[in-house]
């Protein structure tokens, strides 16, 4: 399958120097069974046709999805030519870019950072979804948030926090996750530092990063739903 990295932010300083940028991290969650492609899509770059790869995915970016930025305009419209054509998945950023472009809503988050490990109840199971436990545990790192669901969806995730924190459209095409499966322990532990004074306790945030995760629980989720 030809899966396309829609690349829309890069890790903050040098942290790609230690941890790799995004899309190594997404190859390394989703294994060698994909023919990988990277877009800069906030630096322009697209495939000449969207018919160019099975499936796209949209990474984390520090930008909001409700910028007023040319890039994320084009974003926006590209998915919605997608739409149809080939399998998404967005993630974090990603998750809200679709939310956008699809007909939900994206705000700023009066709640403030969510980071450190956080815990998604399962509302809802898919095919490509194990029959495991009910919760995962997944890193979290953003202040955006969805708003307003998406009309065609199913609500598959749901925190407290994160009322939308995982979604996939009846169609069969599309699913997306507030969640960062992508980010090891370590990393999202280091993210954490640049915004240190404006997370709310940043120490506890760092230390729940040390419980089990289940980030390779659901990079399999991903896996089948890109290759069923």
């Amino acid at each position: 399958m030809k899966l396309a990295i829609l690349e829309t932010g890069t890790p903050p300083g040098d942290l790609a120097g230690t941890y790799g940028d995004y899309p190594a991290m997404f190859h390394a969650l989703l294994g060698d069974d994909f023919d990988f492609a990277t877009y800069d899509v906030a630096a322009g770059d697209y495939p000449a046709r969207v018919e160019d790869h099975d499936a796209y995915l949209v990474t984390g970016s520090p930008a909001g999805v409700y910028e007023d930025l040319p890039w994320i305009g084009h974003l926006l419209v590209f998915l919605q030519l997608a739409r149809g054509r080939s399998k998404l998945v967005g993630i974090c950023f990603g998750h809200q870019a679709m939310a956008q472009a699809f007909g939900g809503h994206v705000e700023k988050s009066d709640k403030g950072w969510g980071v450190g490990l956080h815990s998604y109840p399962l509302v809802r199971r898919e095919l490509w979804m194990d029959d495991g436990a009910a919760t995962i545990a997944i890193p979290a790192s953003h202040q955006d948030q969805v708003v307003l669901q998406p009309p065609g969806t199913d609500l598959i995730a749901s925190s407290a926090f994160t009322p939308y924190a995982g979604l996939a459209w009846r169609d069969g095409g599309a699913i997306s996750f507030q969640s960062h499966p992508e980010f090891a322990p370590a990393y999202a532990k280091a993210v954490i530092a640049p915004r240190y004074d404006r997370t709310p306790e940043p120490d506890a945030a760092i230390a729940s990063l040390d419980a089990p995760n289940d980030n390779a629980r659901v990079g399999e989720w991903i896996r089948r739903f890109l290759l069923s």
